[in-house]
């Protein structure tokens, strides 16, 4: 009997594979297992002077702008051993006994299975194979594809494993691959724009990126339309009617001349007037039905929570938490529907559910699946509940802040399917005498849906409180503006990257997250509403005019990916692409460089702080006498660690990097060379 690996991606996938299987070992269809797992990246690639000939090095190191663009055909694309500070251990920890622990297990088998997150970027094939290949392992790979963790989707993706002939003809893990080697030479623009950016007096490291660059330029240009607008007042006449309704004339979208505006209430008064009582009329009256609303993805969720002051990087490390529990489902999918599997899956815990959430059961009487919402088509389906539903609310709160509340939007948003469509009786009426002045009642017929779930992300079309028009209307002058730029929220945001294609919900959720939190941040969020630190606005103005921040980039990057995924391009072809985008926006980046201080204004001058001259301890060392600095990375040797030192031991302890962090520092004296210069130090 063959005995095959099963490699999950992290600890908590490895458990969940265990109460599906029963064990960490065992049998399953025509063959044992074991089961292992990763930690996400075990492998990362090395830094680019490390990816080149020695005599490359010094350029590959170089932040000036003299030594870009790179020569992508220099570099050996190597891997390395990822290395992190724990804060469990408290130790700075290395992938490598990981990985040597999975070279241990896969010994003992005859072939290997990837078992990681079946993600449409190929995320999980490239990490896994990253890991594969670190082991040097040359048998047989297959692959279980799986859409989400519960014991049905395991079970069924391990009976059901993919031979991959080869990783060179895996698909996934090619367009993963790419992917992965364009983003690493989009370091360039990294590079080109901080030191850009420093020549101007500004010390920032100006991250550029594909998504970054699109979500920050698109920010500064609104606060930009914002704080350059104008206002611009006109006049109208309009009629009111005796129930309260309001008729005016039609105004096309972006229609930037309307004859029957005027720019003062006189102009107004000596062009047009009417009668002081008119006659109302109905036009039409229609029953009408709104569908519930798409599922959410992460980004969605994340903006309705945010107007609760719940941060996107919260958000995600809660629903990551919860998936993990099996209480909701994949977070990066890119679905918007559920498959009719998931569907059968997901109705015998709709009442369960929805009793859990304070929905009346009674509201659920659409059960067949809807068009809108099920289709075969997808793999992990859209976000909503998972298959194990909490015994209630408050049993969620240890797995994070939002938890509750993420919980609760998505059953009610996923609820809502179940639910009757939303009716209203639409009344439409005009001015007798005037008919081009219109107005428009949507009055309420059966709540449906909606007395499940109010879609917090979109304007409610049911808060007319007028029930019917009036029989006269009377003559008003309306003073309006043109419209001033809207306030940037990230509801604002997100609406934009899904209108542009740009990115996942969940990564259009994880870099929000990233940049707005830290001390660093770029983006400042306080419920939602957003603006930009210095720091964010540098790095916009750099981006403007880039084909890096273009909307239609990252699609076409993405497009240019799946066709690698496909085997229509090669990856070299695909790179060539970052290549053409480098060599494009150096050159407008160093024109944005200029508009900085105009933009921003002088750089605050730091007051340089003479270097204080360290502490020396004194002692003999190997029969000699030394001198060496007393502390290390702003700790201070004891007298027990000096004595220890000088007489050859290694210690311990744990110091703070210039970057403020914490980090776990082990070393021993030792004769070293600084500018050609020999001494005993620390090392």
């Amino acid at each position: 009997m063959p005995k095959y690996l099963i490699i999950t991606e992290k600890p908590s996938a490895k458990r969940n594979f265990e109460k599906a299987l029963g064990g960490a070992n065992g049998h399953i269809s025509n063959y044992d297992y074991e089961l292992a797992n990763l930690r996400g990246h075990v492998m990362t690639l090395k830094e680019p002077a490390d990816q080149v000939p020695a005599d490359l090095k010094a350029k590959y190191k170089s932040w000036k702008l003299q030594d870009l663009p790179w020569d992508l055909h220099d570099l050996a694309w190597k891997r390395t051993y990822i290395r992190a500070w724990n804060p469990r251990s408290k130790k700075s920890e290395s992938t490598k006994s990981l990985v040597d622990e999975l070279k241990t297990q896969a010994k003992r088998a005859d072939a290997l299975v990837i078992a990681t997150d079946t993600d449409p970027s190929g995320e999980g094939d490239l990490l896994a194979w990253e890991a594969i290949d670190a082991i040097k392992w040359q048998g047989p790979v297959f692959r279980a594809n799986f859409a989400d963790e519960s014991q049905k989707s395991i079970v069924k993706a391990l009976n059901h494993l993919v031979a991959i002939e080869s990783k060179d003809k895996h698909g996934a893990y090619q367009k993963g691959l790419t992917r992965n080697k364009w983003d690493f030479a989009s370091m360039q623009l990294t590079r080109a724009a901080t030191t850009l950016t420093k020549k101007e007096g500004y010390a920032l490291v100006s991250r550029q990126g594909r998504l970054k660059s699109a979500m920050l330029l698109k920010i500064y240009q609104q606060l930009e339309a914002i704080k350059n607008y104008k206002k611009i007042p006109f006049f109208e006449y309009r009629f009111k009617d005796d129930q309260g309704n309001i008729y005016a004339r039609p105004v096309e979208a972006k229609q930037e001349s309307v004859p029957f505006r005027y720019p003062t209430k006189e102009a107004l008064e000596q062009a047009e007037s009417y009668p002081d009582h008119v006659n109302v009329q109905e036009d039409s009256i229609s029953e009408k039905t709104t569908k519930p609303p798409k599922l959410l993805d992460l980004s969605s969720l994340s903006a309705i929570l945010a107007k609760e002051d719940y941060k996107a990087k919260e958000v995600l490390s809660t629903y990551q938490k919860l998936y993990e529990a099996q209480l909701v489902s994949y977070p990066r999918t890119e679905d918007k529907t559920i498959t009719p599997e998931q569907f059968h899956d997901m109705a015998p815990l709709v009442d369960d559910i929805a009793q859990l959430v304070g929905t009346d059961t009674s509201l659920l009487t659409h059960r067949q699946p809807r068009s809108s919402h099920v289709k075969e088509e997808g793999a992990h389906g859209a976000n909503r509940p998972g298959t194990k539903v909490p015994t209630s609310l408050d049993t969620l709160s240890k797995y994070g802040p939002s938890a509750k509340r993420i919980y609760g939007v998505l059953a009610k948003n996923f609820l809502a399917m179940f639910a009757p469509d939303y009716r209203y009786r639409q009344i439409k009426g005009s001015i007798a005498e005037y008919p081009t002045f219109k107005t428009t009642l949507n009055v309420p017929i059966s709540m449906g849906w909606k007395a499940v779930y109010q879609d917090q992300d979109n304007e409610s079309d049911d808060s007319q409180t007028i029930k019917q028009l009036g029989k006269q209307a009377k003559p008003q002058v309306h003073e309006g503006q043109n419209p001033k730029p809207t306030a940037p929220t990230w509801k604002w945001l997100k609406t934009f990257l899904e209108k542009n294609n740009i990115g996942t919900g969940a990564t259009r959720t994880s870099t929000y997250g990233e940049l707005s939190s830290g001390k660093n941040a770029y983006i400042i969020d306080k419920k939602g509403k957003i603006d930009l630190t210095t720091d964010g606005k540098a790095v916009a103005i750099m981006a403007q005019g880039t084909w890096l921040a273009h909307p239609k980039t990252t699609k076409r990057v993405f497009d240019i990916f799946d066709q690698v995924g496909k085997f229509e391009m090669t990856a070299d072809q695909a790179l060539d692409s970052i290549v053409k985008t480098v060599a494009h926006d150096i050159p407008v980046m160093e024109a944005n460089a200029q508009l900085l201080v105009g933009q921003l204004g002088k750089p605050k001058q730091t007051k340089k702080v003479p270097a204080k001259t360290k502490d020396k301890v004194t002692g003999q060392w190997r029969g000699e006498e030394i001198s060496f600095t007393a502390e290390f990375s702003g700790h201070k040797f004891t007298p027990t660690e000096v004595a220890q030192l000088l007489q050859g031991e290694t210690i311990s302890f744990d110091a703070r990097s210039k970057r403020g962090s914490n980090y776990h520092v082990s070393g021993k004296l030792a004769k070293q060379t600084y500018r050609k210069r020999s001494f005993v130090g620390f090392k």
